[in-house]
């Protein structure tokens, strides 16, 4: 059963991995935070989102901005002392932990996201397609999430509505453009070896085709 939403936002950041010091965004919101920002909307246990396809309707723009990022993380055995002797400090101080990071961020960004769901082994007895797509439709409507929908980073929310029209491409989108590697998603098939899925995005007239997680073009 197929979606079509159409999301959008004053920023956004997906951050690229070959960056480490510093966050620089992709060119375009990447299939796995598409799905997240679903997810975001509508998840349940007996269904999986695939996205089929990212169209870009605002032209590309990135800005320049600085963020506070926490840049400590507490431990696993501060957390397991502290519940073997019920005592300890689980808290970060803002004052010691909070550094300012340059970013590269999108702006103004628009998308129209194509995604299909499918059953999983987890679904109820009850449980169809027909009802979740039902479900799907009135959330969309009222603008209904389980958390807010955001675009790479918390301070991004993201807007959302149904699309009734797609808008049309930007001119300076037409054509094809080669946006490099992107992750696809994360394959948590073997729990203990979560594997990255990466493929090669082209943007061809304002839409990235997202290939399946099957395909021969998503390299892990």
């Amino acid at each position: 059963m197929s979606v079509s939403v159409e999301v959008w936002g004053d920023y956004a950041c997906f951050s690229r991995l070959e960056f480490k010091t510093e966050r620089v965004s992709h060119d375009l919101i990447t299939p796995s935070a598409a799905r997240g920002l679903l997810e975001a909307i509508y998840w349940h246990p007996g269904l999986m989102w695939q996205v089929d396809r990212i169209r870009v309707c605002n032209p590309i723009r990135f800005t320049n901005i600085r963020r506070n990022e926490v840049k400590d993380t507490i431990s696993a055995r501060k957390v397991r002392t502290a519940m073997e002797k019920g005592t300890g400090e689980l808290y970060l101080a803002t004052s010691e932990s909070i550094q300012q990071r340059a970013a590269m961020v999108l702006r103004d960004v628009r998308y129209v996201i194509e995604a299909h769901f499918e059953m999983t082994a987890a679904a109820a007895p009850g449980d169809n397609p027909g009802k979740f797509q039902d479900i799907i439709k009135r959330r969309l409507a009222r603008g209904q999430f389980y958390h807010q929908p955001y675009f790479g980073v918390r301070e991004f929310p993201a807007h959302f509505a149904p699309c009734a029209e797609v808008p049309p491409c930007p001119k300076e989108l037409l054509g094809e453009k080669d946006m490099g590697w992107m992750l696809l998603d994360l394959d948590y098939s073997d729990p203990e070896n979560i594997t990255p899925m990466f493929f090669r995005a082209t943007l061809r007239d304002g839409v990235l085709e997202v290939p399946s997680r099957s395909s021969q073009e998503v390299v892990r």
